[in-house]
């Protein structure tokens, strides 16, 4: 299972979410997407859900203060209490012997993060 994490600011475009993931290089290959429990339900990402025709994992605050992370980001400390959001929601959302594919990238706006896990989730 290959999972795109999602770390996003609140008025974040779907083109923000879509450049975060592009930058990546895994969109093709991703076959879910995850975000905090309480972003999954913002429009911005169910849309993003639709045009990726992909399944939406959300993750507890506990799962993402459960992970190592490779980056860090102020902003995500301080909101999460992880490092990298993308990052933490990309292996929790992948299961328990995720590896990170690819780190957080950032999209030009700085509005969305995106990261690729890879693991045994089904």
């Amino acid at each position: 299972m290959i999972v795109a994490g999602f770390g996003f600011r609140n008025g974040t475009t779907i083109e923000s979410l879509l450049e975060a993931l592009n930058i990546t290089q895994y969109q093709a290959q991703v076959q879910a997407i995850a975000a905090p429990e309480d972003k999954v339900e913002l429009q911005v990402f169910q849309d993003l859900a639709l045009h990726l025709d992909l399944p939406i994992r959300p993750c507890s605050e506990v799962e993402i203060q459960s992970q190592t992370v490779s980056t860090y980001s102020f902003a995500s400390e301080k909101y999460r209490n992880s490092g990298s959001v993308s990052e933490a929601v990309a292996l929790a959302a992948a299961g328990q012997y995720a590896h990170l594919l690819k780190p957080r990238n950032v999209s030009s706006d700085r509005m969305a993060t995106c990261a690729i896990a890879k693991g045994d989730w089904v």
